[in-house]
């Protein structure tokens, strides 16, 4: 790992040549926290719903000197095959790559009506017994064709699936990264996501500066972050931030996402055509970002290539195994 050098501040020079001051920072805003390795940062690569999406992404990080830790999908592990997944965790294996796959039914996809009403109901959630234990199943399946990364959208599901790996259920080191469709907003509800088992937590990419601030002075639990969402979360384009989205929220994945552009879950054949170009697109929106950080010096403190585990987080302590507890 590179150690981080003092960033340049955008346009700073300029701007002082025409009398326009720079307000300083405050260094107490800085993030206290890093990743195991002593990185700050590490990147991601969302929506890749397949094997031929993920060569695409494999081959154009390649072409453009993008680093990636981390590949994820959205539609769901019940949308792949065995064969895909197989050939997702073979292919990012030989790299070196963090693969998740996202965990069974969600509400959204459900029968029940208040996800098509105004307030969108209990949106994402998995909706009764029956869902969750469709995200179990999920679980259990992926894992054992090698997947070590889950995503969840359902509080109840992270719990849920944390116990799993405490018992054997699924593999210890497996890891559960919440979802931007559940993303905590403040500092009180990341904690209790952390307590509840998760490594990682995508939050939504409105926060402001000073909400990254107070969730590190509860948590240090690594925090993701799309640079640019998608529409449906929002559109938001973050790129000149990318230096002090680090600085205030590190330990931080970079997740390159893409505005302006259709929705492709749940992911079948005939998205082909979209799937492709977008999963493309993605890989050069990071490159971008990347050249943005090295032009203002702020480019130091990745995290090694093929680090992946959060370190030591808080947890709420477990039933023993063969309590009656609800999930």
């Amino acid at each position: 790992m590179t150690a981080p050098s003092s960033p340049r501040r955008p346009g700073a020079e300029a701007l002082a040549r025409l009398g326009h001051a720079v307000p300083a920072l405050d260094t107490a805003d800085t993030s206290p926290h890093t990743f195991p390795d002593g990185g700050t940062w590490r990147t991601e690569i969302p929506s890749v719903e397949g094997p031929e999406a993920l060569s695409v992404v494999l081959k154009e990080s390649s072409r453009l000197d993008v680093p990636i830790h981390r590949i994820s999908q959205g539609s769901g592990i019940w949308m792949l095959s065995d064969a895909e997944i197989t050939e997702m965790v073979e292919s990012t294996g030989e790299r070196d790559i963090e693969l998740c796959l996202f965990t069974g039914p969600r509400g959204t996809w459900d029968t029940g009506a208040s996800v098509r009403t105004d307030s969108r109901g209990a949106g994402l959630r998995a909706r009764g017994h029956d869902a969750l234990a469709g995200c179990v199943e999920d679980a259990v399946r992926a894992t054992e064709l090698g997947v070590k990364c889950l995503l969840v959208a359902d509080e109840g599901v992270l719990w849920t699936l944390h116990r799993a790996r405490l018992e054997g259920v699924i593999p210890a080191d497996t890891t559960l990264k919440v979802s931007a469709l559940i993303g905590p907003v403040n500092p009180a509800s990341y904690a209790v996501y952390e307590q509840l088992g998760a490594d990682s937590l995508n939050v939504p990419s409105d926060l402001t500066l000073d909400h990254l601030t107070e969730i590190r002075r509860v948590s240090g639990a690594p925090m993701d972050m799309y640079i640019e969402a998608p529409d449906d979360l929002g559109g938001y384009i973050r790129m000149y931030e990318v230096a002090e989205l680090i600085r205030r929220g590190a330990p931080l994945y970079l997740k390159f996402g893409l505005s302006k552009t259709p929705g492709i879950y749940p992911y079948g054949a005939h998205l082909r055509d979209l799937t492709l170009a977008t999963a493309r697109e993605r890989v050069r929106r990071g490159r971008l970002a990347l050249d943005l950080l090295a032009r203002h010096g702020a480019d130091g403190g990745m995290s090694p290539l093929g680090s992946r585990l959060p370190g030591e987080l808080n947890r709420f302590t477990a039933p023993d195994a063969g309590t009656t507890t609800a999930p």
